[in-house]
């Protein structure tokens, strides 16, 4: 297939994924940003549409088709201001469904995939603990063998799909003493006795998003419920995290392109002291900078798909394209809601939300700190 086929098929496919939203998001997002969660329901809508996990192999329910196609339906979520939704879908899709395409068995696979890819069952990922954080090596939740089960006991936080979660991937201490190398992981069904959801929390952006406490009490799991081999969880994560940093990224540049056109509009309509707003120095030395940021960051991200693709990607260039580009998407979103003036501070405008959605970006998926750190440990070792 020529490259000129294979990108007019994907424009095909945006243009599908952008109608789809605007038919099935954009008329209730607004209102679901109220409620603080999206409906249950939805997944399955989007599962109906075949935009959830679309990159897994066809007889998991998948589309196969190429990774770049998965980014496509979050970015498009980000650019159209649905941050919240973007995050969730990515969790979904791109983290969940890959950790159990390259690292389950068959069985675990069929169990599970197909029900993901038709929104039948949300997938969420459970690594952050209240007294931990980016520190995956200090977590405490444990799981200890006992016979043909593990009993689990401990609790998360700040779990993307929490509240709706039919199955969640279980970071746990499987050996204590061992450090990272203690460390498995688990595809726990979220009807098993002794598994309980906290509150769905409150955050200062992303109101619609599912974010949960979750908690584990002398929770019997089967011993197939494994992911992959005892004491390797680490190096998995370790492993899988790239990809998860490249799509957080993705989705910042395609807010932060999202910001600057609902600002350039403003700033074409807008009028001050008899003059339209875009007429200013001010006003086109700013956008000037703005874009070009965005281009610089989206010119980054294009070549970090293309090397995930091709299965070259490290975790130091992953870690640079988040860092980047969600620092990037901080800044348009700041610069966009200024030239908004008075407006863009009321919740009235959606680059308000935008400016909110965008904060978490430089959080979760590792803090811009850790990606620093990251970065420099490749090119400098450890301090």
């Amino acid at each position: 297939m020529t490259k000129a086929i294979e990108a007019e098929e994907l424009a095909l496919f945006r243009d599908t994924v952008v109608k789809v939203f605007e038919r099935e998001v954009s008329p209730h997002y607004e209102s679901w940003d109220k409620a603080g969660i999206v409906p249950r329901e939805l997944w399955q809508t989007l599962g109906g549409a075949g935009l959830l996990c679309v990159d897994m192999p066809e007889e998991y329910g998948g589309c196969g088709v190429p990774f770049e196609y998965s980014v496509v339906v979050g970015a498009e979520l980000a650019r159209m201001g649905f941050g919240a939704l973007s995050t969730n879908v990515m969790v979904h899709s791109d983290i969940v469904a890959p950790y159990l395409s390259h690292l389950g068995n068959e069985e675990q696979r069929q169990q599970w995939l197909p029900k993901m890819a038709s929104g039948a069952v949300v997938g969420a990922i459970a690594m952050t603990e209240p007294g931990a954080g980016s520190d995956l090596q200090a977590m405490r939740t444990s799981a200890v063998a006992d016979g043909d089960d593990y009993i689990l006991n401990g609790s998360k936080t700040f779990i993307t799909n929490g509240q709706h979660a039919g199955m969640v991937i279980v970071a746990a201490k499987t050996d204590p003493k061992a450090g990272a190398r203690g460390i498995s992981l688990f595809l726990v069904d979220t009807s098993t006795l002794g598994y309980s959801r906290g509150r769905n929390m409150e955050k200062i952006g992303q109101h619609c998003g599912d974010t949960s406490e979750l908690f584990f009490s002398d929770m019997r799991v089967p011993r197939s419920a494994l992911l992959g081999e005892e004491g390797q969880g680490f190096m998995y994560l370790m492993t899988e995290l790239p990809r998860e940093r490249l799509v957080i990224g993705a989705l910042g540049v395609a807010a932060a392109r999202g910001s600057l056109d609902l600002t350039l509009k403003y700033v074409d309509e807008r009028m001050l002291f008899g003059q339209k707003l875009k007429q200013f120095q001010n006003t086109r030395f700013e956008i000037a900078e703005m874009e070009t940021d965005y281009r610089i960051n989206k010119a980054f991200i294009d070549q970090c798909i293309a090397e995930y693709e091709r299965g070259e990607l490290d975790a130091a260039t992953a870690s640079m394209a988040k860092y980047s580009a969600t620092e990037m998407q901080c800044r348009v979103a700041d610069g966009c809601l200024q030239l908004f003036g008075g407006y863009g501070y009321t919740t009235e405008y959606p680059i308000s939300r935008a400016f909110m959605d965008a904060r978490v970006q430089r959080i979760y998926g590792g803090t811009s700190e850790v990606m620093k750190e990251v970065i420099a440990r490749s090119l400098l070792g450890r301090a």
